[in-house]
């Protein structure tokens, strides 16, 4: 994608974003085959419903046939958030992962390495974490400045430890209830 269309892009698009109070976080166009991809990437500090990328995706195809910006071969329209596993970059995207593991490659100036930790607290300078203690120690807070990250994402947890078996027992036993009432009222 070149740098003009790349701005044209984000000319025309950025308003459609910001009116529905979402953050324009990518525009990416790709090859696919004979066809283009056109990823606009959207979202907001309280996430973004599928209803809202439909609604701006037709938007945003009105805003796009109206001019020459895509040029004149076929595309494909793609209005969607973020993924789990995008690089956090923004001030705005590691206050969205408040309370969220992350993995941070660290610089040189902070002793390099990889660093896995929880999100604590935000401010404009860095993060506070909270370091999981290891072969049974206590988790170790730590202050961790924006320029002492090289680079770092949220990382996926399938179980979190903080839900108690028995509060997980007891949903499971409700959806089990729920699914008998179903079976009965069929």
């Amino acid at each position: 994608m070149s740098t003009t269309q790349s701005e044209r892009l984000r000319g025309l698009l950025e308003p459609l974003v910001a009116a529905r109070d979402l953050d324009l976080e990518e525009i990416e166009v790709t090859p696919a085959g004979k066809r283009r991809v056109l990823r606009i990437v959207v979202d907001s500090d309280e996430g973004v419903q599928l209803d809202e990328c439909a609604e701006l995706s037709r938007e945003a195809s009105v805003v796009l046939d109206d001019t020459d910006v895509m040029g004149g071969a076929p595309y494909t329209l793609e209005v969607t958030s973020p993924g789990a596993d995008r690089p956090l970059t923004e001030l705005r995207h590691y206050r969205r992962a408040l309370g969220r593991l992350i993995k941070a490659q660290l610089t040189e100036a902070a002793g390099s390495g990889e660093l896995i930790a929880r999100i604590t607290g935000v401010d404009d300078d860095g993060l506070d974490l909270e370091v999981p203690g290891v072969k049974g120690r206590k988790p170790t807070a730590r202050r961790v400045l924006f320029d002492e990250i090289a680079k770092a994402r949220v990382e996926l947890e399938f179980s979190r430890k903080s839900e108690k078996p028995e509060t997980a027992d007891k949903r499971d036993a409700q959806h089990e209830e729920k699914i008998d009432e179903n079976k009965e009222e069929a």
